[in-house]
């Protein structure tokens, strides 16, 4: 049955997120959604498969518009080899560098991922953005993260850093289904906790942004009549706020 101890676990993970996260992730949208309403820009990042609640709020049906990605360069996984990415994501002041050449500002607001949130990348980059005045928002498994030491020579750990935390309640090790007679464990949930965590946060910011009398930015599916042409407006309209395209 290790098909449905994985549903099982995942729909687990999702209650103790919801009900443990909610008013977390209320922050972290208001957050966003004072950025934004500021006139200020929203970025996110993460390193690897912690870069896919990224893709899930860029370009995306329901999503906002306005979340720009900082790419992972040599992190993502059309790399080859796969395994250049762990020695990466470990490489000192990669992070920094990443965040120096996005057009990140005072002001602005960086979404970090990262389960483990152990890594130099997403720690240098957290670093570097509180520096430079931006409000960081770290979404990661902070049992994961007190199960391990830091790789930073600062010690600390993502969750230590950001002015605002996520926990994705992943267990340590991110897997969470055990196999009898086999000792590693599979079923992977951070990627499904992160995503449903974004999404929450950025159904939320549409909502203060409503709340406020605003028109939020937000993308209609193109395979709607009309999903085009809605999409295309939208995009030249925030031209200024948008760095992707």
């Amino acid at each position: 049955m290790s098909s449905e101890d994985y549903l099982k676990a995942a729909c687990d993970a999702l209650d103790q997120l919801r009900q443990t996260q909610k008013p977390a992730i209320d922050r972290a949208a208001e957050i966003i959604a004072d950025a934004i309403a500021s006139g200020a820009e929203v970025f996110s990042f993460g390193a690897t498969h912690s870069f896919i609640p990224t893709m899930e709020m860029v370009y995306r049906t329901g999503g906002l518009i306005l979340v720009n990605p900082i790419e992972p360069h040599g992190m993502h996984l059309g790399v080859r080899p796969l395994t250049l990415t762990s020695q990466l994501e470990r490489l000192p002041d990669f992070g920094r560098v990443l965040l120096e050449n996005s057009p990140a500002k005072k002001g602005d607001v960086l979404i970090l991922a990262s389960t483990s949130g152990r890594n130099h990348i997403v720690i240098d980059m957290a670093l570097a953005a509180v520096e430079k005045g931006l409000t960081v928002i770290g979404v990661t498994s902070v049992a994961y993260a007190e199960s391990v030491p830091s790789r930073h020579p600062c010690g600390k750990k993502l969750h230590e850093i950001c002015r605002q935390v996520i926990d994705n309640c992943a267990p340590a090790g991110d897997a969470a289904v055990e196999i009898p007679g086999f000792p590693q464990k599979t079923g992977p949930l951070s990627t499904v906790l992160g995503c449903a965590a974004v999404n929450a946060a950025i159904s939320q910011v549409i909502r203060l942004l409503v709340e406020r009398g605003m028109e939020p930015p937000v993308f209609v599916s193109a395979n709607l009549p009309g999903g085009d042409e809605h999409n295309a407006k939208l995009l030249a309209e925030y031209r200024d706020r948008i760095h992707y395209l």
